[in-house]
């Protein structure tokens, strides 16, 4: 957030790759199972502001959606899918598990909930649609609401550290620090050295 300005001006130096290599990197980063998602999209938020950023999160998750649902088909076989069902709370078990509202109450669960309901809907073959909108529904408005807390947040700290910093160049105009001039004398040839090197203020 300190640096909000420098990594704007760096983004759009790419200039019309900046939005597409946001999305890819929430692309890339939602898609992983236990992703740092939600830092993510409060860095959207302060880099890109609120609306865009936004927009950035939800296209961002609707593709991350997809590429981890694909990845899982492939995966699922490798992890006992059905030892992780019988973990769950009983308040998601009493839904048809794969069923939409088992897949939502799954996403809610913090840290490990969206990587099993990506897992169970490649296990049990959910569409790729129901996995698509279930994702969106829960990850969606989280990730909009902390681009607005990011792009907040980001305001709130430039207002504490302007004045700040505002005050530190007007102050170190100033500043004259002491110049330091420094005498050597010359090696005669017959007498030997004067006196040593001093230095004067």
């Amino acid at each position: 957030m300190y640096h909000r300005a420098a990594v704007q001006d760096y983004l759009w130096q790419l200039g019309s790759l900046a939005i597409p290599v946001a999305v890819l990197v929430m692309v890339v980063v939602a898609s992983a199972p236990f992703s740092v998602t939600d830092a993510l999209a409060i860095m959207n938020g302060v880099v890109f502001g609120p609306i865009l950023g936004s927009a950035i999160n939800a296209v961002g998750l609707a593709v991350a959606a997809v590429v981890a649902y694909l990845i899982a088909l492939r995966t699922n076989k490798l992890l006992d899918v059905e030892q992780q069902l019988d973990r769950l709370p009983n308040w998601i078990k009493r839904w048809p598990v794969a069923s939409p509202m088992f897949l939502i109450l799954v996403r809610l669960l913090p840290g490990i909930g969206g990587t099993v309901a990506t897992q169970t809907a490649a296990a049990y073959r959910v569409s790729l649609w129901t996995q698509i909108w279930t994702k969106c529904i829960v990850a969606v408005p989280i990730a909009t609401v902390l681009a607005i807390f990011g792009n907040q947040a980001a305001d709130y700290v430039h207002q504490i550290t302007q004045p700040v910093k505002t005050y530190v160049i007007q102050r170190s105009k100033h500043v004259h620090l002491p110049k330091i001039r420094i005498h050597v004398h010359h090696h005669h040839p017959i007498t030997g050295p004067t006196n040593p090197p001093e230095f004067r203020p």
